[in-house]
């Protein structure tokens, strides 16, 4: 029995993905229609349903699925780059992070399901629009009762006390650094994701300059394989370049 109130995917045979919500009545799905959420709710992971005609496998949604349907306005942290995020930054259930910068929230999601129920995410956004937009996205989360948005430049305002980490995607990380790197505990660690070559300068010689340590700069690039029966090859398409990551670690007082 799935419990109402939970997210569900509903996958058709071409693969087509709908998000909804169990719910113990009729439910309006977009590109869909309505649905019987109480079929929805007698239902297990894993079985079909039949919605108008067409067969629907019931499947428990992935972060990656998330990420795939979310509503974009601004550029969003890709997979590739936002995965290897919390494992750099140590993040486990419970963590306490700062966010600076939401976009559509993309990288918020991945936050909250490094953190979980127990953790915590404050994301900070100077556009209204932009945090309306992530708040819609992260409501499909099932951590989204970890999150704390606020609407403030993150440079200047008065940030949360012995986090574990900060993350800052914004177009001048360095003017942030040093209020993020205030806000961390001794041991916590930062992430900038910089577009250009010119703005990663700039960040890792501003890390230098507070004090910071352990400092890592990299990208990811990705290239699918190609596995047929008679051979394998890599695919003639790539995730290229998409930004630069740089990471640091806060081990002695700030300045």
């Amino acid at each position: 029995m799935i419990a109402e109130g939970t997210q569900v995917l509903l996958i058709d045979a071409s693969g087509k993905k709908h998000l909804m919500r169990a719910r113990k009545q009729m439910v309006e799905v977009g590109g869909l229609g309505v649905v019987d959420g109480n079929s929805v709710c007698d239902s297990s992971y894993g079985d079909t349903l039949r919605i108008g005609g067409k067969q629907f496998l019931i499947c428990r949604p992935t972060i990656k699925d998330l990420l795939g349907i979310l509503e974009r306005r601004a550029q969003v942290v890709i997979p590739k780059d936002s995965f290897s995020i919390p494992m750099h930054l140590d993040l486990h259930c419970g963590s306490r992070v700062i966010e600076g910068g939401m976009g559509s929230g993309a990288l918020t999601l991945v936050l909250l399901q490094a953190v979980g129920p127990s953790g915590a995410v404050h994301s900070y956004e100077l556009r209204k629009d932009f945090e309306a937009i992530a708040e819609r996205n992260v409501a499909m989360s099932e951590y989204s009762g970890s999150w704390r948005p606020h609407v403030a430049d993150i440079c200047t305002a008065d940030l949360e006390k012995e986090v574990d980490a900060c993350v800052l995607d914004i177009p001048n990380p360095w003017d942030a650094l040093q209020n993020v790197v205030r806000a961390l505990r001794t041991g916590g660690t930062v992430c900038c994701y910089i577009p250009n070559a010119n703005q990663l300068e700039a960040t890792v010689r501003r890390m230098r300059e507070l004090g910071l340590e352990e400092i890592i700069a990299f990208e990811t690039l990705q290239r699918e394989m190609i596995v047929h029966e008679g051979g394998v090859r890599p695919s003639f398409d790539m995730l290229g370049h998409t930004g630069y990551l740089a990471f640091a670690r806060k081990m002695r007082v700030s300045h």
